[in-house]
């Protein structure tokens, strides 16, 4: 990456800096779990566990079938914003199990 003494925005530079990485599929599954809490709020956060990719799908385990219906419930709007705030479609399908 070339120096520029042009000030750019942070925003600008960090996508550039993403193309670039070749770990960047890692990076926003990474990033995915790290927003999880803030997606999803304390309750749901407080009953999940155990979040790992299968591939391109997130799975996530909770704590009683009833949890599991509402996670499921909600799995496509979850995605929808964690692959908002990752900028991309890190998440193909949201598997929640018991």
């Amino acid at each position: 990456m070339a120096y520029s003494s042009n000030p750019q925005p942070l925003e600008q530079l960090l996508k550039k800096f993403m193309k670039n990485v070749p770990q960047r599929d890692e990076l926003k599954r990474g990033m995915v779990l790290h927003f999880w809490r803030e997606v999803v709020g304390e309750q749901v956060a407080n009953a999940t566990r155990d979040l790992s990719f299968e591939k391109n799908n997130l799975a996530v385990k909770v704590e009683s079938e009833a949890w599991r219906h509402e996670v499921h419930m909600s799995r496509y709007s979850i995605k929808k914003k964690l692959n908002d705030k990752v900028g991309s479609a890190a998440i193909k399908e949201i598997i929640v199990r018991c």
